[in-house]
């Protein structure tokens, strides 16, 4: 990309954020975005086809590691799964910690899609994390049970719920824009609330 054109576009992703962060998505406009680089509307159409790719060039790459990483995470856990398993296992887990320290490397992305992504295709991202979530548990659940490890049954719809409970958890922290060590203390309390409350539910 030529200098002049990847200066605009930086031009643009700055301006882009912040009219997304005070105004939202669905009240955002691509004239002031526009009026803010002292450039055509139709010269930043050039650089984006719509307002939507313009706000998902903001968030989608963070958002879509974070997916990718918890994917990754709860591959290794179900993998590590043996026989020796007990409750003192997940002492060591810090699912909410990494999660909230990944969120606050990318806080900018993260600010909109938590608090302005009304309006465009990732407005259900707590759902689809939770959705993720939910699998991953019971996948891991079907693991200790394959070791010979008794796991108490959990009415499906409960399981949803207390899954979506736990990511939305997270996500308070940029909702309540917590500064980075607020949030890694809550985090650190989080999983220590957690923890507990999984090994009473699950473990007969």
């Amino acid at each position: 990309m030529p200098r002049d054109k990847t200066q605009n576009h930086e031009k643009i992703i700055a301006a882009a954020y912040d009219e997304f962060l005070k105004y939202g998505f669905t009240e955002a406009s691509m004239r002031r975005i526009a009026d803010a680089c002292e450039m055509s509307a139709s010269g930043l159409y050039k650089h984006f086809p719509s307002k939507e790719e313009m706000f998902a060039a903001l968030v989608e790459p963070a958002y879509e590691g974070l997916k990718r990483a918890f994917l990754d995470i709860a591959e290794r856990d179900i993998r590590e799964v043996d026989g020796s398993f007990s409750g003192s296992s997940w002492e060591e887990s810090d699912d909410s910690l990494w999660m909230v320290r990944y969120i606050y490397d990318h806080y900018r992305a993260f600010r909109l899609l938590v608090c302005r992504s009304q309006g465009t295709r990732f407005e259900d991202y707590e759902h689809e994390l939770a959705t993720l979530s939910e699998r991953s548990t019971l996948k891991y659940m079907r693991e200790l049970k394959k070791h010979g490890i008794r796991v108490k049954k959990i009415p499906a719809k409960e399981l949803h719920l207390l899954v979506t409970t736990n990511v939305h958890a997270i996500f308070l922290t940029v909702e309540h824009d917590l500064t980075r060590k607020e949030a890694l203390q809550y985090a650190k309390h989080l999983d220590d609330y957690n923890i507990a409350g999984w090994e009473k539910l699950f473990l007969a």
